[in-house]
């Protein structure tokens, strides 16, 4: 599922992201690695947020689901 969220996310963006940090030249393949990071985060955000929308028995996903998501992923809070 992150490969597939990865293809959502030109090449371009990732590597003036990475550029953001450093006057460095970027790499295809090193725009492609981010690309696939990001895709995997993503996914993994995205299938949490939905859970906990679902356990709220809600057909919509809020943002406090994503913030939540974010949280318990980056070791911020537990479920």
């Amino acid at each position: 599922m992150g490969v597939a969220l990865a293809e959502e996310f030109t090449l371009a963006p990732m590597r003036r992201l990475i550029k953001k940090y450093g006057d460095l030249k970027v790499s295809e393949e090193a725009g492609e690695e981010m690309r696939r990071a990001i895709g995997e985060y993503g996914s993994r955000l995205a299938r949490m947020a939905v859970e906990m929308a679902l356990r709220e028995n809600r057909r919509t996903v809020l943002a406090r689901d994503v913030r939540a998501a974010w949280r318990v992923i980056e070791g911020v809070e537990e479920i």
